[in-house]
């Protein structure tokens, strides 16, 4: 099978699996212009209310194919950062479900996930420093928001990789799970997700992203639904809520 992003949607969450196991799951430079278009129509679908970002097998992502940056490493940089980006806009909540090697262009997306759970033995790093590569300014300063400025300047300095429990001390993890229970885990996590109010989750996705002139329109997202009072009867009624607004709507 041919370098790709799969994709497949199950009980309202979709998942993209980066499929490149020859390479470690490496993007190429067709992997990274096929991910916005594929946020795009995830986002569009009313049905995805949750998004989990995994590699095939036992790697997420080994980074970026190092063989696209012998032509124009600019040209490379852009694609990762425009799928980075991408990303990070992506309206519903994101998790990376990350097994073993986490690295380079691998580090850049799980970054841009919402959330970040990681088997144990998983490893971490940074590695523009080994191929004198300037990590783009937006990548560097969402992972200071992540880890703090010396965690970021130790991984971008020496580019060196660090362990799961190093991720989780330092927060560029949420979660470490015993080996076997990453899937598991994930799968009941994002139930949670799909199963809380879109509009709590994206009014929050963006405040926690630094968004300061967009109280208003939440402020009138909130009158217009009926989720609140939907959520206070499901809660006095002890029954689980049937929320409807939606970001895709």
């Amino acid at each position: 099978m041919e370098p790709q992003l799969l994709y497949s949607v199950t009980d309202s969450v979709a998942t993209v699996v980066i499929h490149h196991p020859a390479k470690r799951n490496a993007m190429t430079a067709a992997m990274w212009r096929s991910l916005p278009p594929l946020l795009d129509t995830l986002a569009a679908d009313p049905d995805v209310r949750a998004l989990v970002l995994t590699g095939e097998g036992g790697t997420f992502c080994a980074g970026a194919d190092i063989s696209t940056l012998r032509g124009s490493p600019d040209e490379a940089q852009g694609l990762a950062g425009a799928a980075e980006e991408a990303l990070a806009a992506f309206p519903k909540p994101t998790l990376a479900a990350i097994r073993g090697h986490c690295v380079g262009g691998g580090s850049q997306l799980a970054a841009a996930c919402d959330l970040r759970f990681a088997q144990e033995g998983s490893l971490f790093g940074v590695t523009p420093a080994k191929l004198g590569i300037v990590y783009p300014a937006s990548s560097t300063r969402r992972l200071v928001a992540l880890v703090g400025p010396a965690t970021t300047k130790y991984l971008l300095f020496s580019g060196e990789l660090i362990d799961a429990e190093r991720a989780l001390r330092t927060g560029l993890v949420d979660e470490v799970l015993a080996e076997g229970e990453l899937d598991k885990r994930v799968v009941e996590f994002t139930r949670i997700l799909a199963s809380r109010s879109q509009l709590t989750q994206a009014a929050a996705k963006e405040f926690a992203g630094g968004v300061t002139d967009r109280d208003g329109h939440w402020a009138e997202q909130a009158r217009g639904n009926g989720d609140t009072a939907e959520g206070v009867a499901a809660f006095l009624e002890r029954r689980q809520p049937r929320f409807t607004w939606t970001t895709s709507g």
